[in-house]
């Protein structure tokens, strides 16, 4: 089973004077037949780690427009993040999706082209999508599966804190142990890093409110 990583340059934003802060919320939205133990393991995590308040939003059900059946049904990450982000509550500062479903992504190369093979590349399946840096993310545990549940929940909640890494402005990190490692498309990746950031990637966090005219970019 292999994963995408990829970085996609598509927009500018600009500065705001908001901050990550204890008082920051981040908005979780669970959508349909999601298990509840799954939402609440990922909340915990996220308020543990990044000391963030967390509110859990209704099971919402996926929107048509983001649905594909190219090599098999799915649901685009690109657009999914894009229309949370477009209908985001304003008691909320970030939008966290938690799926069970598949979702996909158009993997591109460097200049912009899609990968080859094609066929592979033109909607390949993640296990997360998000801004960099920006407020909307998505994680799924379709490609997280485990036969011992603790291994499945780990990797769901490293996902989870390594995709709000980067709506809060952290790219990939070389070190392998750290939670922002790029996962080269392999689980096992996951798997070896630690469910927490390295040293670097703690000093060097860089929140989105910091970033003036920054170029904005899809991170996996």
């Amino acid at each position: 089973m292999r994963y995408l990583l990829f970085i996609l340059f598509f927009t500018v934003i600009a500065c705001n004077n908001t901050t990550v802060t204890k008082e920051t919320v981040i908005g979780i939205i669970p959508y349909k037949n999601i298990d509840d133990s799954k939402v609440a393991l990922v909340s915990k995590a996220i308020t543990d780690y990044y000391g963030v308040k967390v509110k859990v939003l209704p099971h919402s059900e996926f929107p048509s427009s983001a649905f594909v059946n190219i090599k098999s049904p799915r649901y685009r990450a690109d657009s999914l993040i894009a229309i949370q982000e477009r209908n985001m509550q304003p008691d909320v500062d970030y939008i966290l999706g938690l799926t069970d479903k598949d979702i996909s992504v158009t993997k591109r190369d460097e200049n912009g082209n899609i990968k080859s093979p094609e066929w592979e590349y033109n909607d390949f399946g993640v296990m997360g999508l998000a801004y960099r840096p920006g407020n909307s993310c998505i994680v799924s545990d379709f490609r997280l599966k485990h036969k011992n549940k603790e291994v499945q929940f780990g990797r769901f909640k490293k996902v989870a804190i390594h995709e709000l890494g980067h709506n809060f402005g952290l790219p990939h990190c070389p070190d392998k142990s750290c939670v922002m490692t790029d996962a080269v498309e392999q689980i096992s990746t996951i798997d070896n890093a630690k469910p927490e950031l390295c040293i670097a990637c703690k000093s060097n966090l860089i929140f989105p409110a910091e970033q003036c005219a920054t170029h904005r970019y899809f991170s996996i």
